[in-house]
């Protein structure tokens, strides 16, 4: 990845966790951080001339700090900031498009207390062109330590070759350990009208058959990432609930979102709108084609 690490900023705690994370991100991939500021929207047709102005100089001042604190932790990395009048859900996607990976936090300076995601993370991760990693308040040490484990949730079934490309580069960049997890359902020939028990034996069957499945289309992931250590997992869940038990003690969560090209607005499947909503860990949504 050669394009700069894009983050949005706006003075809150959040922000600054996933500006501190995207810096460490930059620097470990020798890439620019660029910083943008969005002002807040208010409310009416047209806003007065002086509050634009006010607006904009709280945003230069927290665009200010936030490229001292981080040049005081990262001398080296070349940090550019942009400020935009553009609402910042709109302002961010539009920046994405020349960025390599956005951060976001969770939520912003907006909300409520209890909101887990913000409808500038919401908006962020659904339609931006790039990845998007969205960050709690307390990121964990993925970045800072590179010893953190990447989770992988993966289909092997409709393989969605960005999303795994995406997992399998981070876990090598960070020297992480990669486990990819895949949940998985009994298949429709295991519904009979003579019985409505699985033996062990089928379950038997059926979990070989996955797991051979998952095997043969990661192998081409493992041979052109031969550094990172990989492990899998099936598990007999909800898509959702499978990724959250498997992220416990993960420090980033890798899920696709299927890139509409008719939809401009893109959109989120339930499974990446209920991991965003209950991780506790940064969760990065990387869009595809498949």
């Amino acid at each position: 990845m050669r394009l700069p690490v894009l983050v949005g900023v706006d003075g809150s705690e959040r922000a600054a966790a996933a500006a501190d994370l995207a810096a460490r991100e930059a620097a470990l991939r020798g890439v620019p951080l660029r910083l943008l500021h969005a002002s807040p929207q208010l409310p009416g047709a047209v806003v007065p001339g002086p509050a634009l102005h006010r607006l904009r100089d709280i945003g230069a001042q927290v665009l200010q700090r936030t490229v001292a604190d981080l040049a005081d932790r990262h001398p080296d990395l070349r940090v550019e900031s942009v400020q935009s009048d553009d609402a910042p859900a709109g302002a961010l996607v539009a920046a994405a498009g020349d960025a390599g990976l956005l951060f976001v936090g969770m939520r912003g300076t907006g909300g409520f207390e209890g909101l887990a995601v913000g409808s500038v993370a919401l908006r962020a991760a659904a339609a931006a062109p790039c990845p998007v990693v969205l960050v709690p308040y307390r990121p964990g040490t993925f970045a800072e330590r590179g010893t953190g484990q990447v989770v992988l949730g993966f289909d092997a079934h409709r393989p969605a070759g960005e999303v795994a490309d995406f997992a399998f580069s981070a876990a090598d960049v960070h020297a992480a350990p990669l486990h990819v997890v895949q949940a998985w359902a009994f298949p429709a020939e295991s519904v009979s009208s003579r019985s409505l028990v699985v033996t062990e034996e089928d379950r038997a069957d059926w979990e070989d058959q996955e797991v051979l499945r998952l095997s043969d289309v990661l192998r081409p992931w493992q041979e052109k990432y031969p550094g990172v250590t990989m492990g899998s997992d099936l598990m007999l869940l909800h898509p959702a609930e499978a990724l959250l038990n498997a992220s416990g003690g993960a420090d980033l969560l890798v899920v696709g979102r299927r890139a509409e090209p008719r939809a401009a607005e893109g959109r989120l499947g339930p499974v990446a709108h209920a991991v965003l909503h209950h991780a506790r860990c940064p969760v990065a949504v990387v869009p595809h084609g498949g």
